[in-house]
């Protein structure tokens, strides 16, 4: 049997899973920041760790698993303040619509989500312990930094050194730091900041920084040292590296064991996000395309890998994905309850891929390999087997018409009216008008329907 390896950030290296508890897991994301829509960038972090948390479970493993949403941040206030609503308001709807989108790509609920204002009184007592130990200060302007240069590990999970931070550093004249690299733990409270972005502390009224949020819900959720972190690159540095020095520098003993990072979703070759403005929200993408298809469009790219998003991208998603499918559309797999044999050879083979720092696309591939077996020999058997592999990466758990005939699309034409057209052209071709009844196939042909015409008459129709 295959042993679960795992690229590690922090080793720069594959390394065999070694839970701390046999057999179970506990696994810590950071979640959204709940200012605005998710986007595209923000799928593809869900996605990958929902399907990395499906295989620790698949895996036999008791899995904890935390995602927080970050509900008080500088963009949060910014953005509450320039719509004139409460950050509340703001937040409440922001986290409604984001459990929508992740519902729509398939993403299971996490064990315990977390919201940061909802652990204040955790952060604070880790600045405490950063005070005592000389690691954070509190600056002429009230807000509280750690000292980045007292802490000895600084810069290891990125790999970048005091020297290289500091040819980027800049002294702006307006902060209590004491070093241009030490970051912020508390906040000190504004007078033109809303009432409820302000909490007392013995530094004063403020509100935390981002970095702390993280350290505080992790450590009161899993402990001070445990199995995995993950999130997207982009977090690497700053981010997590700073949890690190947060978490270690607080409690004297290192934090996780295993840091994990998926890729970027590109643009034109740019990275993704609202900052350069090239994003397009999982709400927008799902007016065109079926929730299954984006999260098709994850799965089969290996998650440290840059995926381009681009129309021809999903489409090619969409077309193969149809494809396993449509393995599945004519076959009766009862109401029995679906289990993976493991010991099948596709099984076998998606379990070592899996096992290898979860190469989705190996995996992937041998559901085409299976669904092409199940095209030829039409086994029950087989295509249950199908998807129930399907189902531990978080696919094909739809009846298959459900999917085929999913997504009219703008301007598309709904399902009554193709089952109307389809009885037309039924009539037309009894009546032996044939030429009506290649209009009508050329009417639904044109608009996206694929008619599937058997002997006795047209059996099926799918979307293309």
């Amino acid at each position: 049997m295959s042993q679960l390896k795992i690229y590690n950030t922090l080793a720069r290296d594959k390394q065999v899973f070694v839970p701390m508890v046999p057999g179970k897991v506990g696994m810590y994301v950071c979640g959204i920041t709940v200012y605005d829509l998710c986007h595209v960038g923000h799928a593809r972090m869900m996605v990958v760790f929902d399907y990395i948390y499906r295989w620790l479970m698949a895996s036999g493993y008791d899995v904890k698993y935390i995602r927080n949403i970050t509900d008080i941040d500088d963009k949060i206030i910014k953005r509450a303040v320039e719509n004139g609503e409460t950050l509340s308001s703001l937040t409440s709807r922001m986290i409604t619509a984001m459990h929508d989108d992740f519902a729509a790509l398939g993403v299971l609920t996490p064990s315990v989500e977390p919201r940061a204002t909802e652990y204040v009184p955790q952060m604070l007592s880790i600045i405490g312990k950063l005070e005592q130990k000389g690691l954070a200060y509190q600056g002429e302007d009230g807000d509280v930094n750690y000292a980045v240069r007292d802490f000895p590990g600084y810069g290891k999970l990125s790999g970048k050194s005091l020297d290289d931070l500091r040819a980027g550093e800049r002294v702006d004249v307006n902060t209590g730091k004491r070093d241009p690299l030490d970051f912020v733990l508390w906040k000190s409270a504004k007078e033109n900041e809303p009432e409820e972005a302000k909490w007392d502390s013995q530094w004063g009224r403020g509100r935390p920084g981002w970095h702390i949020e993280c350290s505080a819900m992790s450590c009161a959720l899993l402990g001070e040292h445990f199995d995995i972190h993950g999130g997207g690159m982009d977090l690497q540095f700053p981010h997590h590296e700073n949890e690190i020095a947060q978490s270690e520098g607080a409690f004297g003993n290192k934090m996780v064991n295993y840091w994990v990072h998926n890729g970027f979703v590109r643009v034109d070759n740019e990275k993704m996000s609202k900052s350069l403005g090239n994003f397009f929200t999982i709400r927008d993408v799902l007016q065109k395309y079926d929730g299954e298809v984006i999260r098709f469009f994850v799965v089969r790219a290996h998650y440290r890998s840059p995926i381009n998003y681009a129309d021809t991208n999903l489409d090619d998603a969409k077309a193969a994905l149809t494809r396993l499918y449509t393995a599945l559309a004519d076959i009766d797999l009862g109401d029995q309850a679906l289990e993976v044999d493991w010991t099948e050879e596709h099984a076998a083979r998606v379990r070592e891929a899996m096992d290898d720092d979860f190469n989705t696309p190996l995996a992937v591939a041998e559901l085409f390999d299976l669904a092409n077996q199940v095209n030829k020999t039409k086994s029950v058997i087989d295509a249950r087997q199908l998807k129930a592999l399907g189902g531990v990466l978080g696919l094909l758990q739809r009846e298959p018409q459900a999917f085929l005939r999913a997504g009219a699309g703008e301007g598309g034409m709904d399902e009554a009216k193709i089952v109307d057209a389809i009885a037309q052209r039924k009539a037309a071709k009894q009546a032996r008008n044939f030429a009506e009844a290649d209009r009508i196939r050329a009417e639904l042909t044109a608009a996206g329907v694929v008619l599937e015409d058997k002997p006795d008459g047209t059996t099926n129709w799918r979307r293309a």
